[in-house]
């Protein structure tokens, strides 16, 4: 029986391999669709970032950059060691650190507090769910100046609000530390400066969370939530072994997103402090680089070993990540 299938068995695989001039014709049509992507990926990630290595191996001043060439001849790693070197590299990765993973945990938490907030029924919900994408929404350089105006010193409204309880003007974007005493019992003292541009990433990118985690909510089971209600749990027993169960996979794929964007983060940084009172991460260390020091060479330095430390986090989060689905 084996040997008298075996040749069927072998034409009908011919068959399946030989292809139709239709079947022929619509892998031409699909190389066709995905060429315009592939050639805009290959113009607009692919040329740059290999612009961006040679650059950071060859000694190349923003002076002569139009003489630099992508094969450039003299090829060192003395750009790593110049930015490595620097006194102050490790205070700006450490910083970087602070206020990623401050900012996203921040971002995510607020996110689900407003999405459980705003998860029931009631009157004018989806104005407030609106509102809530306010933060989101409005531009970087508006909010940024608003933040500005309200912590302002001399007539910023929220030194008015402390005022009234006779706490004197702190410069929140100016303050490198505070000493902050709680109840008259010890005293804590807290980097404001770098505190504040935290709140500020956690307040403008909670709405991004919000969206996730609201979606989330709203597609799982009643029943689970009936169930857990007949069992008599109560609100933080329901919180703690029913709803967050199923929001991990959300929250999860939330943080290496806002970790990496917020890793990544120039703008807000730049607006609101320039940099100054211990709040430099290391995008506007490469700005100060490539245009306060006009080393471009040492600027691509710095942009790839973000890039290596970004690999690196990422890598460990997905190995991490499956062993525990695997388990």
């Amino acid at each position: 029986m084996t040997e008298t299938l075996a040749p069927e068995t072998e034409n009908k695989t011919k068959r399946r391999r030989r292809k139709t001039p239709m079947a022929r014709s619509e892998s031409r049509f699909g190389v066709a669709l995905i060429l315009p992507a592939v050639l805009v990926v290959a113009v607009l990630v692919v040329f740059p970032l290999l612009w961006n290595v040679s650059l950071s191996f060859q000694k190349a001043r923003l002076i002569d950059i139009q003489d630099v060439s992508i094969l450039g001849a003299d090829w060192t790693t003395k750009n790593y060691d110049t930015v490595v070197g620097v006194r102050d590299f490790w205070p700006v990765l450490k910083t970087t650190f602070i206020y990623t993973i401050g900012g996203t945990i921040l971002s995510i938490f607020m996110g689900l507090v407003a999405a459980m907030s705003l998860q029931k029924a009631f009157r004018g919900r989806a104005l407030v769910r609106g509102v809530v994408l306010f933060p989101y929404v409005v531009p970087v350089i508006a909010a940024a100046f608003v933040w500005q105006v309200m912590l302002n010193p001399q007539f910023g409204i929220v030194n008015e609000w402390l005022g009234w309880f006779g706490i004197p003007a702190i410069d929140f974007l100016r303050t490198r530390s505070y000493e902050l005493s709680v109840f008259g019992l010890f005293t804590l003292t807290i980097p404001l400066a770098l505190t504040t541009v935290i709140f500020f990433e956690g307040w403008r990118y909670f709405p991004f969370a919000f969206l996730f985690i609201l979606a989330a909510l709203q597609s799982m089971p009643k029943d689970v939530d009936e169930a857990a209600y007949v069992d008599g749990a109560t609100l933080s027993q329901k919180f703690r072994y029913v709803t967050l169960p199923a929001l991990l996979p959300v929250i999860s794929v939330l943080f290496l997103l806002r970790f990496i964007w917020t890793f990544n983060k120039f703008d807000d940084v730049f607006l609101l402090t320039g940099g100054a009172a211990d709040t430099e991460v290391i995008t506007v260390k490469i700005v100060d680089w490539m245009i306060g020091r006009g080393n471009v060479g040492a600027a691509a330095a710095l942009g790839m070993i973000l890039a290596a430390i970004l690999v690196v986090v990422v890598g460990l989060y997905f190995k991490f990540f499956y062993q525990e689905d695997e388990a």
